[in-house]
């Protein structure tokens, strides 16, 4: 494959992957005022977000079985063809039932399009590219998200919020044109039988996990422990058939692999951190110094540009001395900036504040593609598509986890701190209260990171020339 058609498959292939991740946070500064014109309560409003988020957990686990029954085009475009479609319908819904069943038309395509965009680009690259190439996946998977918010905001200014998808639409059709005309196979199909058992465990098993993750702090106790509980046994269910299956849907073996498993969890670990700073920081811009939510989104903007840029020279680092420097070093970053965070006060200006977040994201820039190759170098090369699927579900839990988490832990913050100034007589403030749950939950996240420190540095690393289990001559790639 000659390199322009290469540029053009990763120009359709990355494009594709920003718009599904991108979509995901878009609705976010846009909920307070479709609440109040669809005449519901912010429990129903947030399914907006809740909803897309259970469709993409079913979707994301099953990508491996697609993935290895259908050529990339044709899932590609398919997957497209259900976001348009999804788009459309968002755009002209006259309620909110009708806006919630237009977000999962979309889901079902845009869980499949981060899968499919790290499989076929790092199928259609050189191994020794494998680095780079990730690091370019990997701005997609943080940038699209954290973009989200920041380009809804600024067109709310002056649009209704039906714009938002409005101009998501030509977009798709240009990708579902370019993939039409430029993506070519990329992985050998092995067309496995299909499991319906197995689809069924995964959706209901991984849509509940979820989905009682995103509601905890809304449901009471015992709740969450009959949720979590029946969640657990019905993949435990899951994971005993895919053990049992000659083809599974989900080869979950690959976590005999420990290194693989150990860069996975450290995924989490990084999604954990990094999608809850997009939440709790703007908590912080928004009531403790009263500014808009735009506002709170541009501040963050440096962060993002930042991290975005920083992911592919990561990967280019680990293309050329491995990651056993590299990865450690992004923790280490990330440990001590988010000590110096936890420490700012209301007098702090909001220019530190900033540049500290900023280095935080430099960390999480540093170490994430370069884990996320590392992790999967440990596979053969026929489960590379089971490892991404993996990976990709992964982060899903680690947004769905740290979100309910982090925001938990301010909340817990600011309550212990005015319980103290009450039992001590001692005045105190709301912003006071604000600062100290901020202060606590961010020592909690800096404890995380410490210990993916000292994990990070028990990593396994492979010859670089070796990469990808000797793929080197491309056995895999059918060119159509």
């Amino acid at each position: 494959m000659d390199k322009t058609n290469i540029k053009a498959m990763m120009l359709v292939l990355l494009l594709g992957g920003f718009l599904s991740l991108f979509n995901e946070t878009i609705l976010n500064v846009a909920l307070s005022k479709m609440m109040v014109e669809m005449e519901v309560t912010a429990t129903t409003i947030q399914w907006l977000s809740t909803g897309y988020v259970l469709i993409v957990a079913i979707m994301v686990p099953v990508s491996a079985f697609l993935i290895n029954t259908f050529t990339t085009k044709k899932l590609y475009v398919g997957a497209m063809t259900f976001f348009f479609a999804g788009t459309i319908l968002a755009g002209l819904a006259v309620n909110f039932p009708n806006l919630l069943a237009a977000r999962m038309v979309q889901a079902i395509g845009t869980g499949l399009l981060a899968p499919i965009m790290i499989n076929a680009a790092l199928a259609i690259n050189p191994p020794e590219k494998q680095g780079f190439v990730m690091g370019l996946c990997t701005c997609v998977v943080l940038a699209g998200p954290s973009l989200g918010p920041i380009v809804s905001g600024f067109i709310l200014q002056f649009f209704s919020w039906r714009a938002l998808f409005i101009m998501l639409c030509p977009v798709i059709l240009f990708c579902i044109i370019g993939g039409s005309l430029y993506l070519k196979e990329t992985v050998k199909l092995t067309k496995p039988q299909i499991d319906y058992k197995s689809i069924l465990l995964s959706s209901v098993g991984f849509s509940l996990i979820v989905y009682g993750i995103s509601m905890i702090s809304f449901f009471p106790i015992m709740t969450n422990v009959v949720i979590f509980a029946v969640s657990i046994f019905i993949l435990a269910l899951f994971c005993r058939r895919q053990l049992l299956l000659k083809q599974p849907m989900l080869n979950i073996r690959v976590f005999k692999k420990y290194y693989f498993a150990l860069g996975a969890v450290l995924i989490i670990v990084l999604q954990m951190v990094q999608f809850s700073m997009n939440i709790i920081l703007p908590m912080l811009f928004e009531n403790g110094l009263a500014l808009s939510s735009l506002m709170a989104a541009l501040i963050l903007f440096p962060s993002v540009l930042v991290c975005s840029v920083m992911t592919a020279v990561s990967g280019k680092i680990y293309d050329k001395i491995g990651g056993k420097t590299i990865i450690p070093l992004g923790f280490f970053i990330m440990c001590v900036f988010l000590l110096l965070l936890s420490r700012i006060q209301p007098t702090t200006p909001i220019v530190i504040i900033a540049v500290i977040n900023t280095l935080v994201y430099f960390g999480i820039a540093l170490a994430w593609a370069p884990n996320q190759s590392n992790a999967l170098s440990q596979l053969e090369t026929e489960n590379r598509t089971h490892g991404i699927a993996i990976i990709n579900t992964f982060i899903q839990l680690g947004a769905a986890i740290g979100t309910p988490l982090f925001v938990g832990l301010m909340t817990a913050g600011q309550n212990n701190y005015l319980k103290k100034a009450a039992v001590l007589d001692i005045p105190a403030t709301q912003i006071q209260a604000l600062y100290s749950g901020f202060h606590y939950a961010i020592i909690i996240a800096s404890i995380i990171i410490a210990i993916a420190f000292v994990l990070s540095l028990t990593l396994r690393f492979k010859n670089i020339s070796k990469t990808q289990n000797g793929i080197k001559k491309f056995k895999n790639i059918r060119i159509k």
